[in-house]
């Protein structure tokens, strides 16, 4: 892996192409009548945050697991209700929309041909891969992502911030500690346990029934993380209520797995990759191509003006 230490940008890129897909009409076709309003809208994306940012170093981040078996084991109901087909000895195939499926083939063969690092593990998602190039990054790491799971990696000590985009990506809330304190009471390194208390139904995690989000960092305020909590309930004086503490006591189960589950994995094994901003296309010839096919016009004309400034 080949990682330079100015900014690092590192892309949610499943996150990006669904708010890409949703974002621009799919009256964005290619020549031949099919769908690329996913494909043109990510390269426009990507145009506007290297303008915008000027990273060193760039990964589109993939899912190459949507729903890893290691997370399902531990709670069966994460991200079940997303499961378009099972699959034995999976991946499970996910409820996509029929035109975007479609276009996610094509996004990888153009950031491919660009010359643009796409990364994606066997067994994982895009946030462990974008979990593990933080943990490996030497400078500062700007993470765009829709995901506010990933809040949990932002860490001022080391530079690390999400720009979680609001509406397009022309409007990003710049995510530092400062606003995770401010919106959920909670820093960086407590927000897994704040998201894995108050659970997530798009994310298929229970939490603990009754506690809220704002009791969640009422909790962690009181008593440091998850493992002080779980010590709290234990412990007879420890300042909780006969409620809270039941819930939890019941609960137990959940919060013991719950925690590998929420967490992103930092241990990825990444594959041997450029991460340096390419100035000019990998294949020109098979990008021209491409961009013939699908009709990619002035999105990607653009991008790679930008690219090459």
């Amino acid at each position: 892996m080949t990682t330079r230490s100015g900014n690092f940008l590192l892309l949610d890129t499943p996150s990006l192409y669904f708010r890409a897909y949703f974002g621009v009409p799919d009256s964005v076709r290619a020549p031949d009548g099919t769908p690329v309003n996913a494909v043109r809208g990510l390269l426009e994306f990507i145009d506007r945050l290297v303008r915008d940012h000027g990273p060193d170093s760039l990964v589109a981040c993939m899912d190459a697991d949507w729903r890893p078996a290691w997370r399902v084991e531990l709670i069966p109901s994460y991200k079940a209700h997303r499961v378009a087909e099972e699959v034995p000895g999976g991946p499970d195939e996910e409820e996509v929309p029929d035109t975007l499926s479609p276009q996610v083939p094509v996004i990888e063969e153009v950031l491919d041909a660009l010359g643009i690092a796409r990364v994606g593990v066997e067994g994982y998602e895009a946030d462990d891969v974008i979990g593990t190039f933080t943990a490996h990054a030497t400078g500062p790491v700007d993470i765009v992502t829709g995901d506010r799971d990933l809040f949990q990696l932002v860490d001022d000590a080391r530079g690390v911030r999400v720009l979680y985009p609001l509406k397009g990506v022309g409007s990003l809330q710049v995510t530092d500690e400062s606003l995770l304190r401010e919106k959920y009471g909670v820093g960086g390194a407590g927000y897994a346990d704040l998201a894995l208390l108050r659970g997530d139904p798009s994310d298929g995690l229970p939490g603990v029934p009754g506690i809220g989000e704002k009791t969640a960092a009422k909790l962690l305020a009181e008593f440091g993380d998850l493992a002080g909590i779980v010590a709290a309930v234990a412990d007879p004086r420890a300042r909780l209520t006969p409620t809270q503490r039941k819930r939890l006591t019941e609960a137990a189960p959940y919060l013991e797995v719950a925690p590998k589950v929420v967490r992103v994995a930092s241990d990825v094994p990444l594959p041997a990759v450029d991460t340096t901003v390419p100035r000019a296309p990998r294949d020109p010839a098979a990008l021209d191509e491409l961009a013939t096919r699908w009709g990619l016009g002035g999105s990607l004309r653009r991008l790679l003006v930008t690219l090459g400034e």
